[in-house]
């Protein structure tokens, strides 16, 4: 009877070449890339199809696709094997030593053979042939591996030299990386190199002797977290403190480069890793002009081209030599020949956070808990803030601009107080943030152009500058006066020598000019005429805050308490949830439709500031105001198309305003972290989500470093330009996700 070979398959690839298509959730092991079913299920069937001899089949599989796993392995016989399940990936060397001490542990010294899930192999009568050839070398001790006779100069494969004639069994010389292609021409002619299939056939006593001898590390490792493994009936779970103890190396590096006296058997069956959409075209049926068409395509005068479209329509005219691989959320082309390279595309993708590398599309997809993080560190720390920093710097008139064009250039806009304050509090956190950029030449930038040419006569701040820096409108408004005062707490607590003086002259100016005679709050200018509004409040209200986090003085916080009197007897109505904006000299709401005027954003992120001060004042009856303000926008002012706050909403829910702009959706984010963990349900899901819109809607379809500012309400970009006054609230709601899920990074 035939000798018992205990196989495992590999399946902890992501298979990045193959990309759009296959992701870290649905690497390529699990689709269907030839019409016959997935390459997973295709090599355990072919694994099963042995004639003779007890064939145990393990699979080696990553945790995360456990359920994916499980369903495919339903329908085949695995004559006593199982799955076993890594909680974190380890490279290869890690899965062999398992597989290794798995055999040892249920069968004794047995034989071992390890084999990729994504290989497309000609025949299972040939593949199990050439395994069979191997026996005998593997008996003896030897580690065995299995080569291919090249056809093509392949330059995407390693390599195996053998000496002299290959027969059933050659001894290996070298094993050699992807040459270029002139050097896989000469190995093509030298007719004594094979390409490497990475298929392993070894006695697992020779392979623990190797591990021990060249890698006693990563087998003692390997050896105390299988001994820590749990299993049920659904397989064998690695511990995941145990498993990522392991060094991470490829078998090739750790043990095949390694060990002496490897034998080689030339394989009897046909064979492609079908690791490039080149590879693919060569193997899948194709049409009379040599196209490989696949999903809803319309391809007319094309040749020699693989086209694929997953969920929407895909049209080419007379495209020859190309690959176009398009999924609902992005779309890869190269020439065949270069479609290889797609993974140096995944790497620059993967650099950057992006999650097009990571997940597949799909509705109602919960994101796990700080799956943003490096897509929102990067995008602020490489590719915002360096833009903002250098030409959104005025560097002839003084101060910041406005805006800037979607081509990057700066604008010749007015300037606004509020806005040259938002940039230098923007400079500030990030410096605090940790970002490396020149933020104390930028703060101290901002507050000289500030100091210098918009101050009034009283102590106050003007509202509007020229381009060139003369005053333009000259009214001391409260909600600028609000963005002042932040902007100096973080340049004092960033250091800068002038923030505290500045700021003392301010509170000084609001106390005599802005603050209402009767008590009740401040005057939106100090000649106290027209429509009062809550929103000045909200944002001085802020920068009490902020205040008192820098100094820790209490009369900050008695500042802010003042603001928190109006909001409980004026600007909250209880029986809607929600918050007015405008209001008469005596606080009762404006008439007309600016009394029903509600704004999502706002009642977000009043929220957040709620909660804030609960926490520092001990009123922790506000926690609950906060989270009725929430469930109000969520419930009534969000569009449901795209999930993205209006612009305002009347009391009642209708829509007042349609167009989404892109800081209510950042206030979403901070009211959402500020909520989850204060009594409430588990908000991180959702927290996830409102990142994830944001990315979506306004930052992933701009240039690197902009936004889309306006989104009307069937999804569509009305931006012209992009507005400075946006980047603190991204820099605020960002560094705050990443506050909030520092604890997944570690």
């Amino acid at each position: 009877m035939a000798e018992r070979i205990v196989s495992f398959v590999m399946s902890g690839g992501v298979g990045s070449r193959l990309w759009p298509l296959s992701r870290e959730d649905n690497p390529k092991q699990f689709h269907d890339l030839s019409g016959d079913g997935s390459m997973l299920v295709k090599t355990l069937k072919r694994l099963a199809a042995r004639d003779d001899g007890e064939t145990p089949i393990y699979l080696i599989a990553s945790e995360r696709h456990a359920e994916r796993v499980r369903a495919d392995l339903a329908a085949i016989d695995l004559a006593g094997g199982g799955a076993i399940f890594e909680p974190t990936g380890r490279n290869t060397a890690a899965a062999v030593a398992i597989a290794a001490l798995q055999t040892i542990k249920a069968y004794g010294d047995g034989i071992v053979l390890v084999v990729p899930s994504d290989h497309e192999i000609s025949t299972q009568r040939q593949f199990w042939d050439t395994v069979e050839r191997g026996v005998p070398a593997a008996n003896a001790g030897r580690l065995v591996v299995f080569g291919i006779k090249p056809a093509t100069p392949e330059t995407g494969y390693g390599y195996i030299e053998v000496g002299g004639e290959a027969g059933d069994v050659a001894d290996v010389t070298r094993f050699v990386e992807k040459p270029d292609l002139a050097t896989a021409e000469t190995y093509l002619a030298a007719g004594n190199f094979f390409w490497n299939a990475g298929i392993f056939l070894f006695k697992a006593s020779a392979m623990r002797d190797a591990f021990l001898k060249h890698q006693p590390e990563i087998w003692q490792k390997a050896e105390a977290a299988f001994k820590a493994a749990t299993s049920d009936l659904s397989g064998v779970y690695m511990s995941l403190d145990a498993y990522q103890a392991i060094p991470s190396n490829s078998i090739d590096y750790a043990i095949m480069e390694r060990v002496s006296g490897i034998a080689m058997v030339p394989a009897s069956f046909r064979w492609n890793d079908l690791g490039s959409w080149q590879s693919l075209l060569d193997v899948s049926p194709s049409d009379k002009d040599g196209n490989v068409i696949v999903g809803d395509v319309v391809a007319i005068d094309c040749e020699n081209s693989y086209l694929r479209g997953e969920g929407r329509l895909l049209s080419a005219i007379g495209l020859k030599d190309v690959a176009i691989v398009s999924t609902s959320d992005a779309t890869f082309v190269a020439p065949v020949s270069h479609s290889q390279n797609v993974k140096k595309i995944v790497e620059q993708l993967e650099k950057s956070g992006r999650l097009e590398t990571k997940f597949t599309p799909a509705h109602g997809r919960v994101i796990a808990n700080g799956a943003w993080r490096r897509r929102v560190q990067h995008w602020l720390m490489e590719e915002t803030l360096p833009l903002w920093s250098t030409v959104g710097v005025d560097e002839q008139f003084g101060g910041f601009y406005e805006a800037l064009g979607f081509d990057a250039r700066p604008l010749a806009k007015p300037k606004r107080m509020r806005t040259m304050a938002r940039q230098v509090y923007a400079f500030a956190v990030a410096k605090q943030r940790g970002w490396g950029g020149r933020a104390d030449q930028l703060i101290d930038h901002g507050i000289r152009f500030m100091a210098d040419k918009g101050r009034t006569e009283r102590g106050g701040w003007v509202r509007t500058l020229n381009p060139d820096g003369s005053v333009l409108d000259p009214i001391e408004d409260a909600y600028d006066h609000a963005c002042v005062l932040l902007a100096l707490a973080h340049a004092h607590r960033s250091g800068n020598a002038e923030a505290l003086g500045l700021a003392t002259e301010t509170f000084a100016f609001l106390d005599k000019h802005l603050e209402d005679e009767r008590m009740t709050g401040f005057m939106e200018s100090p000649d106290g005429e027209g429509v009062r509004r809550s929103n000045p409040h909200m944002h001085l209200l802020e920068a009490f805050l902020a205040w008192h986090a820098v100094t820790g003085d209490r009369a900050y916080l008695r500042r802010a308490a003042r603001i928190i009197d109006l909001f409980r007897s004026h600007f909250f109505e209880v029986d809607s949830w929600t918050l007015g904006e405008f209001f008469d000299r005596d606080w009762h709401p404006a008439p007309g439709e600016k009394g029903q005027w509600t704004e999502p954003g706002h009642h977000f992120e009043w929220a957040s500031l709620l909660v804030d001060f609960a926490d520092k004042s001990g009123q922790k009856d506000l926690v609950a105001f906060g989270r009725k303000l929430y469930a109000s926008a969520v419930a009534n002012g969000l569009n449901r198309a795209t999930g993205l706050a209006y612009g305002a909403v009347s009391r009642q829910g209708l829509p007042l305003d349609n167009i989404s702009r892109s800081w209510p959706q950042t206030e979403a984010i901070k009211a959402a972290v500020a909520l989850d963990g204060t009594g409430g349900p588990d908000l991180k899901p959702e927290i996830e989500a409102r990142v994830g819109r944001l990315f979506r809607w306004h930052i992933d379809p701009a240039p690197q470093g902009l936004w889309i500012d306006q989104i009307d309400e069937r999804g569509r970009s009305l931006a012209k330009e992009v507005p400075a006054s946006i980047f603190y609230h991204l820099v605020t709601a960002l560094t705050q996700y990443l506050d909030k899920t520092e604890d997944v990074a570690h």
